[in-house]
């Protein structure tokens, strides 16, 4: 096998081939996102960000190493490849089955699974004891709860099993969780802390944040769900960039800050054209 230096460290050719492939498959997701600004291109941007999901994976799967410098082994690929056959028919059935008038509802809960795999992840690697990147697992908990939880929520709302909760003490109520979130996340991170306190820290910190999810989508009134949408649409993407900046995963994190980016921007388009983003 062939083998380069690049800044003093050694590449194989399988690497080479890693890293073109994930810029191949970035360059489908913008071609895709391209297609997608337009009802009329819509399925062909569908496909073409589809393809680029297909070879990240396969890239991924055969190609990627861990620091050892090993590959997925037979055993674990076999699994892999089994839930994501299990993981694609169900969601083939789900989506043959929806209505369009149904559609809102199924984004919101294809919002709330990116953000429970995302947030999962991240609380796997926390207690991973190499894992050197603690703050941004604890974003991705963080964010991948908040857009669970909230997503979940937003689902309800919009097949009329939750109702809102309108209240102006919610946004102080909202506000403290915020805070409260914030200060974890810097607990957590004190150094030369006792491993028992920083793991009852931690588990509060996933706690709390599943419950700001909830809290920040329920006073929200059904005019403004579509906006609700594409900011947990977002998150979910920046959630999926969080857990590709764990793993080293070029594809998660190019196609993570591209959702997450198209749907701020989105968002903020949306706001001025309801209200203010604040309110």
């Amino acid at each position: 096998m062939n083998y380069f230096t690049h800044r003093g460290e050694s590449f194989t050719t399988g690497d080479l081939l890693l890293d073109y492939g994930y810029f191949i498959a970035a360059i489908l997701f913008v071609i895709g996102l391209k297609y997608q600004s337009s009802p009329a291109t819509a399925r062909k941007g569908n496909l073409w960000a589809g393809g680029g999901m297909v070879l990240a994976i396969l890239l991924t799967l055969f190609l990627q190493k861990d620091i050892h410098g090993n590959g997925i082994g037979l055993s674990n690929l076999v699994i892999i490849l089994t839930v994501i056959l299990i993981g694609t028919i169900i969601g083939s059935l789900i989506a043959r089955k929806v209505k369009m008038t149904a559609m809102p509802q199924l984004v919101s809960f294809y919002n709330a699974t990116g953000g429970a795999a995302s947030a999962l992840v991240a609380l796997t690697e926390f207690y991973n004891p190499l894992n050197n990147q603690v703050l941004v697992t604890l974003l991705g908990v963080v964010v991948g709860n908040i857009t669970f939880s909230g997503s979940m929520i937003a689902y309800g709302k919009l097949d009329g099993k939750v109702k809102d909760i309108f209240s102006p003490v919610m946004r102080y109520v909202n506000l403290f969780f915020l805070l409260l979130i914030v200060t974890l996340v810097i607990s957590v991170l004190i150094p030369d802390l006792d491993p028992a306190i920083r793991k009852n820290l931690f588990l509060s910190l996933v706690f709390l944040s599943l419950v700001y999810g909830i809290s920040f989508v329920m006073p929200i009134g059904g005019a403004d769900m579509p906006v609700v949408i594409s900011l947990l649409n977002s998150l979910s993407g920046i959630a999926a960039a969080l857990a590709g900046f764990i793993y080293n995963n070029q594809a998660m994190i190019l196609g993570g800050i591209l959702v997450g980016a198209a749907g701020t921007i989105l968002t903020i388009l949306m706001c001025r054209c309801h209200e203010p983003f604040a309110d």
